[in-house]
Order: structure tokens, then C-alpha cells, then sequence
């Protein structure tokens, strides 16, 4: 959604006093807010004419503590600086070195397209930089401030007109129609990899929905269907019957339901009787058979096949009513075929064999031929004690423990004690309480949390990146020390480092580096102790100040003129193509604190000697001169006030203190030689690590990507929820997949 967000005009505003407050209505605020909310391409635009040397901010949208974007101008430091916050929601501050502060009219745009920030002044590109990318989550009640960053810093002092925001590629060119067009943008080619990010998430969303699905289909042989039976392998609609054995069965909200078939009783004739016959499950009218040696007339009946011969004594051999042959006593009826059927076992009796019902069944019919499971449990028919739940099972039961419960034995469970035993999840600063079914965590006194995640507590918090570690006790990062490590370590003043000869030691919050000295320049190496500082050769890359009449010699850290032999030389100096004199001195016009002198063709430059003792101090240079209250200064949180000329460090900003005026600027940091970096939590500058999974720094680089466990290929900065969990979210940083797991989330 393209748009302008239009914040002054046609007319012209005259910013000079400094107790203001210059704010926009809410109803635009909140429009521009919206206009810009998850933006990443657009450009501010202004007309300015800022008072020489005043430093003050053009454009700032605030809420809370927090700048989200502001546009600043410092004459002080001649630089333009771009203040917004990343992803990571850490501040970031792009500083362009210009001086807008000089009494005249400037057309000033800055145009952000992603990782992309172009600066145009009077309709000239000045800057093109790659830069991390703005993040423009702005809370809806952010406040937009005009000339100042809120009611009590950053007052600019000037003449400001044509301020607007515009939301859409090349913004600059409603200000400089003129100028070059170039497309597609830096936000454009973002865009197409972000969507290309979006699409792998998809695809391994789909990958991972398809491999849950195919597991449970391969798993669905095992399981029952909602609303359907399934029994020895068939599949039953809801409400449909069937018969089991002498059972009728229905299936009734997806359970098998079955009752004994009900027997009405035979009506036999004469010459029958009510017997079993086999796969039968109700009595049926039989003849009767005779197999006495005379039928029912008395004549002698013949078998038709003689009868086996028997091993055993005749003694032992006896006469069934319902056989023709004899056979041994204990003879095996079983073996020769039987009619029980379903959980019913035969059993061998003197004169046949019978079923009988298997433990835990019981019968479905007189003869004991077919049986049904008892569920004893509903039945009241179960010996589980209290803490336990009875389950039936085919023939038998079984009793399972309620949670917080262990086994004491088949039947009985007595309560878990997770802190006694410890199988609990509280964390190790907390105490742990065992409760019926359970326990709770408790952290213990000198710490905060949930109980399964306890953090200490120190009073007045630990500062620059100290780690509380117990109640009042914090370890300082390398650096810094204190009771609360608020005090910087001078390493240099306590002689802890040994730079080499062609650098000297200087000192920044929570470490140092050698800094080449003048005459000097690393040679890339950036060496810890100075090491890579080589000589400049001044004379071969016309970094000096030698007069024609003379020779640069080179020498090591400096350089000399030297008079030809036999030749009259002026020792002048050559500075800004300006002959300057031997012994002359001067201020430079673009820096009024500094003085210069040459000296037989060289050219020192110094600061200002300040003397505080003379009423005629010049009190721009001198800041710490100026005795008036007007030109003291209130420190960001409102509490301390600074005189002119103090300076102080504040959320990784060098700020100072200058006839009123607040100015700060990014403290300075030395370079680092490594490929993965991170800024540790309360520290300002970044430090070497190894492990990519830890730099704080992750560039959406589509030359750098990962194969995640679906084979699929991820770019630089994209994060997924890991297959198969909840809590472990994975990103690809600089082609490596680090992957963690919120404690929160178990």
C-alpha cells in the first residue's frame, strides 16, 4: 500500500526556543503509523535551514524510550544520522558523514529500500549504503515529533518546511523529479526472497502434514474407525447386527454390544428328545438311537464293521449307552472332535467329555459351548484398590495407577513422591512440594519465576551485560567491575596491555584496542596489539605539506622537507593549496577549535588550548568554560544534569553536553577480524564468536542457504518449527541451522 504522509506544508516553521514541544495531532500520527507499520520501503523527505553548528533532530517517531525512526542532524560532529531499530529490536545508528548545519537551504531525502539507504542533499546522492534491514513495527500510539526527538532533547534550530514521508519505491523522486530511476529496488528483490521464504515454509508444512498423514494411515489397521465395528477383520456400519457364535451383536457408537441368543423351549414328539447338535445354539428335537446289542423290537443288532481291538485289559474296558464298541477306560473323547467353541475348553469325563467355560467367561448356553467375557470391573467383580482403575480385559482385568501413582503390586499403587525420588521439573533455585497426584515448585527466596524456570534477583540490576547469578551477586562481563559492574576497567591506565610502539592504547567501555598512531595505518590485519600498523609513506601518497621548493623525505611514522644542497629553501607549508608560511598560525575554517602551525614545511594541527580563567574563553570551543545554567544540560533519564563540556556514555552512545545542547553519537567501536559476531547484553560493541548459531547478525543471503530434515533448502533468515515438536524453532543463519527450545513452551 503506497501513500504520502504529508507532515508540513506549504508552510515554513521557525524552530529557535528550546522549551517546546512540537508534536504532530494523534490523528496523523496514527496515520503515519499505519502508513509505515511493516514497511520496508520508503523515503523521509525535508527542506531544511539549520543554524551553523546546531545539533537537533528533524524527524523522530518515539514511543516510550524507543526511537523507531529519526532523522538527526549534528553540526558539531558534521554528520547526518539515521536512527532506527532492526528485527532483533536492538537500535541501530547510520551515520553520513555531511554538515547540514550552515545556514542554508537543503532539499535533504533518505531513502530506505530493505538493506538499502540512499541519502540525497539538494538532489545530489551523497551516500548509497548496504545496511541491516529497519524494522517498522511502531507501536499504533507512537507520538511524531517535529525539531525535536520529545520534550526535553534534541531541540533543532533552524527553519524546516516540506517535511513528508512517502511510502512507495524511489520516493526521492517527488522531491528531485530529475533524478535516475533504478528498478527493480533493494525492497523488490527482498520481497521476492521473502516470498520465496514464505513458499519453503509452506512446502514444509505440506511435507510435514503429509508424513503425519501417511503415519497414521499406516497405523489405521490397528485402530477403530468413529462409528464403526470392526471384528475378526469386518468392518460394521452403526446400528448394524450380526450374530457371533450364540451371540447378537450391534454395533452402538462405535463398541460391539452382544447378549446370548434366547432359546424358546422344544416342543418334542414322541420317539424325539431336546438335544445340542453341533453349530447349534438352541436345543432341536433328536431321535432317539439305540446302540444296545437288540433294536427296539428285541432283534440282535450286528455292527456293520467289526470294532478296533483295544490295548487294554478287558478289566478295563467298558460299555457306553451311546456306542456300539467298547472302549479303554480314560479314553480320550476330546480327540475325537467336540462342540465347544468360544472360550470354552473340552474336558474328558468316565463316560465322554463336556466344555466348560474358560476362567473369567462364563456360559451363553446349558451345555457350556459357547461363553462370554465378564467384565469384572463393571461388575463389581475386581480386587483394585483405592488410587487404581480397574480395565477389563479378555477374561480378566487389569488395575493401572492414577497419575502421580506407582505399582505396589497387581492390585495396589501408593502415591509417587516426585521431590523425594526426583523425577519433578523444578528448576534447581526452586523447592519442590509434593502434593496428592503430583507436586508444585516454588522458587526459592532471592529469585523469580514459575518455579521450573528461577532467575535471581540483584538489587538495582546488574549493568553492562553482568549476569545476576545469585540474590545480589552479579559476575561483570570482561571489562567491567563493581558491585553491580558499573565501573569501566581503564585497561590502558592500569598498564594491562602492551601496545606495539606504532600504536598507542585506547580505551572503551568494557575493553580496548591499539589504535595506530599518526603517521601509521593497519595494514588489514587488524592485529589486537597494534602489530598491523605500518608507516604511511607520505611522499608517495602526497599526504603532505612540503613547498615545491623542497623534498619529502619519508621517514618512519612521519615525514621531512628537506632543502636540495646548494639551494635557498622558505620552509613554507602547502595546506588546502594554500601556501602557508613558516611560523605562521592559523585557525582552519572548517573546524574553529583547531589551530595550525607549519614549521619548516610541516603542518601541526592541535585543539584549542582552553583557559577557563580568561573572560574572553570562546565558549563553542571551550564548552566547559560556560558557567551559565542555560547551557547545562539534563541527562536522558531525566535526573542528572551535566555542566557544558561534560560528556557521558548512554545506551551505547557517547553523548556530550555542549551550551545546552545534547549531542550523541555512536560509540566508537574497534574493527573485528572474523566472520560470525555478537554483541553480548549490555555491551556496545561486537566481539568475535566460532559458533554461527550465537552471532546475533543473520544477513538474508540467498547464497548462503540450509537442507533442513525435509531435504528442503532454506535461505538465510528464515526460521521453521522443527517436524515432529511444539517448542524447537530453527533458523538458517549464514548456512548453518541453529535450533533451539523455549523452556516456556514445555
Amino acid at each position: 500500500m503506497y501513500g504520502h504522509v504529508v507532515i508540513l506544508r506549504p508552510f515554513c516553521v521557525n524552530f529557535s526556543r528550546s522549551s517546546r514541544e512540537v508534536k504532530a495531532p494523534a490523528e496523523l500520527s496514527k496515520q503515519m503509523v499505519h502508513k509505515l507499520r511493516g514497511k520496508s520501503e520508503f523515503t523521509v523527505l525535508v527542506t531544511v535551514k539549520q543554524e551553523h553548528l546546531n545539533s537537533g533532530v528533524i524527524l523522530s517517531i518515539h514511543h516510550s524510550e524507543q526511537r523507531f525512526l529519526e532523522l538527526e542532524s549534528s553540526g558539531q560532529r558534521s554528520e547526518v544520522r539515521l536512527h532506527y531499530r532492526t528485527k532483533g529490536q536492538q537500535a541501530h545508528t547510520e551515520v553520513f558523514p555531511y554538515s547540514l548545519a550552515d545556514d542554508q537551504w537543503h532539499k535533504v531525502s533518505v531513502a530506505i529500500s530493505a538493506s538499502h539507504v540512499i541519502l540525497h542533499v539538494d538532489c545530489n546522492r551523497i551516500y548509497e549504503r548496504v545496511v541491516e534491514v529497519p524494522y517498522m513495527n511502531i507501536p499504533e500510539d507512537a507520538s511524531v515529533w517535529l525539531g525535536q526527538r520529545n520534550a526535553a532533547h534534541g531541540f533543532f534550530k533552524g527553519v524546516m518546511q516540506d517535511v513528508e514521508i512517502v511510502v512507495m519505491p524511489q520516493g526521492y523522486i517527488s522531491q528531485c523529479p530529475d533524478l535516475n530511476r533504478t528498478c527493480p529496488t533493494c525492497n523488490d528483490f527482498h520481497g521476492l526472497v521473502q516470498k520465496i521464504m514464505e513458499l519453503q515454509d509452506v512446502l514444509a508444512k505440506t511435507s510435514s502434514k503429509l508424513s503425519r498423514a501417511e503415519e497414521k494411515m499406516n497405523g489405521l489397521d490397528g485402530c477403530y474407525c468413529e462409528r464403526t465395528c470392526t471384528v475378526k477383520g469386518v468392518v460394521y456400519r452403526e446400528d448394524e447386527g450380526w450374530t457371533d457364535g450364540c451371540r447378537n451383536c450391534t454395533c452402538t457408537n462405535g463398541t460391539v454390544q452382544c447378549e446370548a441368543i434366547t432359546c424358546p423351549p422344544p416342543q418334542c414328539p414322541a420317539t424325539t428328545a431336546p438335544a445340542y447338535v453341533k453349530g447349534s445354539c438352541c436345543m432341536e428335537c433328536q431321535q432317539f438311537s439305540f446302540h444296545s446289542p437288540q433294536d427296539r423290537n428285541m432283534h440282535r443288532v450286528v455292527p456293520s464293521e467289526p470294532c478296533p481291538e483295544l490295548n487294554c485289559p478287558e478289566s478295563e474296558q467298558i460299555t457306553l449307552n451311546d456306542r456300539c464298541c467298547k472302549v479303554c477306560r480314560g479314553h480320550d473323547f476330546c480327540s475325537e472332535g467336540h462342540g465347544c467353541v468360544e472360550h470354552s475348553d473340552c474336558v474328558n469325563l468316565e463316560a465322554g467329555d463336556c466344555c466348560v467355560c474358560k476362567d473369567g467367561f462364563r456360559p451363553l448356553r446349558e451345555d457350556n459351548a459357547y461363553c462370554e467375557d465378564i467384565d469384572e470391573c463393571a461388575e463389581g467383580k475386581h480386587y483394585c484398590r483405592e488410587n487404581t482403575m480397574c480395565v477389563n480385559t479378555p477374561g480378566s482385568f487389569m488395575c493401572i495407577c492414577h497419575t502421580g501413582y506407582i505399582r505396589i503390586d497387581d492390585y495396589s499403587c501408593t502415591e509417587h513422591d516426585e521431590c523425594l525420588s526426583g523425577l519433578h521439573n523444578c528448576d534447581q533455585n526452586a523447592l519442590c512440594f509434593n502434593m496428592v497426584g503430583g507436586h508444585s515448585c516454588s522458587c526459592k527466596p532471592g529469585y523469580t519465576g514459575n518455579g521450573t524456570v528461577c532467575k535471581a534477583m540483584c538489587d538495582g540490576l546488574c549493568q553492562n551485560g553482568g549476569t545476576c547469578i545469585s540474590p545480589n551477586n552479579c559476575v561483570c562481563q570482561q571489562g567491567f567491575t563493581g558491585k553491580r559492574c558499573e565501573t569501566d576497567i581503564d585497561e590502558c591506565a592500569d598498564g594491562f596491555v602492551e601496545c606495539d610502539s606504532k600504536s598507542t592504547c585506547v580505551n572503551l567501555p568494557g575493553w580496548y584496542h591499539c589504535e595506530c598512531r599518526d603517521g601509521y595505518h593497519d595494514n588489514g590485519l587488524f592485529s589486537a596489539n597494534g602489530e598491523s600498523c605500518v608507516d604511511i609513506n607520505e611522499c608517495k601518497t602526497g599526504r603532505n605539506t612540503c613547498a615545491n621548493d623542497t623534498v619529502c623525505f619519508n621517514l618512519d611514522g612521519g615525514y621531512d622537507c628537506r632543502c636540495p644542497h646548494g639551494h635557498n629553501c622558505t620552509g613554507d607549508c602547502i595546506h588546502d593549496n594554500k601556501v602557508k608560511h613558516s611560523g605562521q598560525i592559523w585557525v582552519l575554517d572548517s573546524d574553529r577549535c583547531s589551530v595550525c602551525s607549519c614549521q619548516a614545511g610541516q603542518v601541526m594541527c592541535r585543539r584549542m588550548v582552553c583557559d577557563c580563567d580568561n573572560p574572553n574563553a570562546d565558549l563553542f570551543c571551550c564548552p566547559e568554560c560556560d558557567p551559565r545554567l542555560s547551557s547545562q544540560c539534563l541527562h536522558q533519564n531525566g535526573l542528572l544534569t551535566y555542566s557544558s563540556g561534560d560528556t557521558w556514555v548512554e545506551n551505547c552512545q557517547q553523548c556530550q553536553c555542549l551550551q545546552g545542547q545534547v549531542d550523541c553519537w555512536p560509540l566508537p567501536c574497534p574493527p573485528v577480524d572474523c566472520e560470525f559476531t555478537v554483541v553480548p547484553e549490555g555491551e556496545c560493541c561486537p566481539r568475535c564468536v566460532t559458533d554461527p548459531c550465537l552471532a546475533d547478525t543473520i544477513r538474508n543471503d540467498i547464497t548462503k542457504t540450509c537442507t533442513d530434515e525435509h531435504n528442503i533448502s532454506r535461505f538465510s533468515g528464515s526460521s521453521w518449527i522443527k517436524h515432529g515438536t511444539e517448542c524447537t524453532l530453527c533458523q538458517c543463519k549464514n548456512g548453518h541451522i541453529c535450533c533451539s527450545v523455549d523452556p516456556m513452551c514445555l
